[in-house]
């Protein structure tokens, strides 16, 4: 009966111990694992830019009179060649009309001076005199012609109207400014940078600049960079678009630039997945995955950010490492954890 009793106790230990084994087992993280990859050399630096016009356009008639018809107003958007407004054209309409009878009937004339001078009843002089007034005559039409077209005033390029200065029925003189054109087709960017960035302008790569409500980057050139700091000790950096910019895009908008900057210093860097990183006190911490699959908290000394948008790690690594990519800020130093090839949709970011 005691045997028996001991025997029985002893399985009871055994059932435990194995049942305790599966809730240790069950109590480990699940984890996603990536390694660092070195980078070819570039960090991108990102600053706060606005996007200002080139320059503005005032935009008149070519010729007097009064305004008949405007087609726009502040703010709307145009495209170049658009009508924006229109002069009354009567009087350029009749002084055209009256100018195209003369014309004919003095080209009618001409016509027969030639045929007198083909039959000499007349001398070359009379018909030069002739051919002389219908020249003349021909100028002037096309003269009234030009007024009459100038009476409509056309868009020179793509822009937005800032401002509309005269109303329809006023009177206005040739070249006075009916409106303000902001161009588009010459926006630029402009930006302020600190020192540590101006003394690597030699590094320079390329330039891009992302909006909000455009959904690609946009690149940009450099247009200009001034050699004498501000009060504050920033430069002023002036970008121009590589190609005419998305129609989304506004002067006094504020875009985020990024300049790509070379690298010339040896320095081995590497680029992680920016939730590899943690906090722990003041300094940036990652979760290296162990061979016995415990980790360990290591500090890395960070840069900025690559063009792909991941950490850019400096220091505390050598590339062999595996490195947790999920769940970071529930981990504790020395924790078994179990890797998992991805996070599933009800474990996101191996929390389970």
């Amino acid at each position: 009966m005691m045997k028996t009793n001991v025997c029985m106790a002893a399985a009871v230990l055994l059932l435990c111990a194995c049942s305790g084994g599966d809730r240790e087992a069950a109590r480990e993280r699940s984890v996603c694992l990536t390694r660092p990859e070195v980078l070819s050399g570039e960090t991108v630096k990102f600053y706060s830019g606005i996007v200002k016009e080139a320059h503005e356009i005032s935009l008149g008639f070519k010729t007097p009179g009064q305004i008949a018809r405007i087609h726009v107003a502040e703010g709307d958007r145009v495209r170049r060649g658009q009508l924006l407004a229109e002069l009354d054209d009567a009087d350029y309409q009749l002084g055209v009309e009256a100018l195209q009878v003369q014309y004919d009937q003095v080209r009618d004339e001409v016509k027969r001076t030639e045929r007198l001078l083909e039959q000499k009843s007349i001398s070359p002089n009379d018909y030069e005199k002739a051919s002389a007034g219908l020249k003349q005559l021909e100028v002037q039409l096309q003269a009234n012609k030009n007024k009459l077209n100038y009476t409509k005033l056309y868009a020179p390029t793509d822009g937005y109207i800032q401002a509309v200065n005269f109303s329809p029925a006023e009177m206005v003189d040739a070249g006075t400014a009916v409106f303000t054109l902001m161009d588009v087709s010459q926006m630029e960017v402009t930006l302020d940078i600190p020192g540590s960035l101006y003394r690597q302008r030699g590094e320079f790569v390329r330039f891009f600049c992302r909006a909000s409500g455009v959904d690609e980057a946009m690149p940009l050139t450099l247009s200009s960079l001034t050699p004498r700091a501000d009060g504050n000790q920033l430069y002023r950096l002036q970008l121009a678009f590589e190609r005419r910019p998305d129609r989304k895009l506004t002067a006094g908008q504020n875009v985020e630039v990024g300049i790509v900057v070379g690298d010339t210093v040896s320095v081995r860097a590497f680029a992680v997945p920016l939730p590899c990183l943690f906090q722990a006190g003041d300094s940036s911490c990652v979760w290296i995955f162990n061979p016995d699959s415990t980790v360990t908290r290591r500090p890395v000394e960070l840069g900025d950010v690559d063009p792909e948008g991941r950490a850019v790690v400096l220091g505390g690594l050598t590339g062999d490492e595996q490195l947790v990519r999920a769940g970071v800020h529930v981990l504790q130093e020395g924790e078994k954890v179990r890797v998992i090839d991805a996070p599933s949709s009800t474990n996101v970011g191996g929390l389970l």
